[in-house]
């Protein structure tokens, strides 16, 4: 068969054709995919992509989608995942409730669905106020936290303690030199022209969906068989063994996640 993973990041299978806007990995190709997908039409049986589509802007989101439509084959799977809107009103609604009441850790945890909300759509430099949130020594919350971002709170709080120890490691002289380029760059470099940067760098949020609005995006562009699914059951065949939404010990990777599949 063949499978093609677009916007993959770090979350790939060799035997997949994997695709992202830029490459550390002889199994990942370079591409923008703002402008296609570099393969012909009817090439895929699969075509996935997770925490992709809501990077896009809804129109370019929808020419993607297109995209997508035209590399599979006649009766091809499409997988997409993406942050779950209802989900995330739902908890929003329940926790603002119970912190309205003086619950500490209801605050907490309505402070969490606010940045799930909106600190990816408006924040100015990587990682915004929810990296800082996961990257704290303690956290108040912390199950809940956990529970929200699945396995990908480990990966985040691992590349920390290695971060930290590298940087005990790091020559003292370097890490003066290394700052004292930094304020020198900071200085040199218009403010607004860095965020604008960033704000095209394609890691803010541009769009939201539900299990409805991504569900008629699929139907106006003629996929079929439309189906809500979760991380670990599929259409695709062996799909549990390519750990693209699950780790190997079936922990999914970005838990409250929409999952939806539909057919050409």
């Amino acid at each position: 068969m063949n499978l093609l993973n677009l916007g993959c990041g770090n979350r790939y299978h060799k035997n997949w054709t994997n695709i992202d806007f830029s490459s550390r990995d002889k199994n990942v190709i370079s591409c923008n995919l703002l402008k296609n997908i570099p393969f012909p039409s009817n090439h895929f049986d699969v075509v996935y992509h997770s925490h992709l589509l809501e990077h896009f802007s809804k129109i370019d989101a929808a020419k993607f989608i297109k995209e997508c439509y035209r590399v599979l084959k006649p009766g091809g799977i499409i997988r997409i995942v993406v942050p779950d809107l209802e989900n995330t009103i739902d908890n929003y609604k329940k926790w603002l409730n119970l912190a309205a009441d003086g619950d500490k850790i209801a605050e907490a945890n309505y402070d969490w669905i606010m940045l799930e909300l909106y600190d990816e759509c408006v924040r100015n430099y990587s990682g915004g106020e929810k990296g800082k949130n996961l990257l704290q020594e303690n956290i108040l919350n912390e199950s809940f936290v956990r529970d929200r971002t699945g396995s990908f709170f480990d990966t985040i709080r691992t590349a920390k303690i290695n971060k930290d120890r590298s940087k005990i490691e790091e020559n003292l002289l370097i890490k003066i030199i290394r700052r004292i380029f930094k304020a020198i760059l900071y200085r040199i470099t218009n403010k607004r022209y860095a965020i604008g940067k960033f704000k095209l760098s394609g890691e803010v949020h541009q769009w939201m969906y539900d299990k409805f609005s991504l569900s008629r995006l699929l139907r106006k562009i003629n996929f079929k068989s439309i189906k809500i699914c979760d991380a670990s059951t599929s259409n695709i065949d062996n799909w549990k063994n390519f750990n693209l939404d699950t780790e190997p010990n079936g922990k999914v990777y970005k838990k409250y996640s929409l999952f939806i599949e539909a057919v050409k």
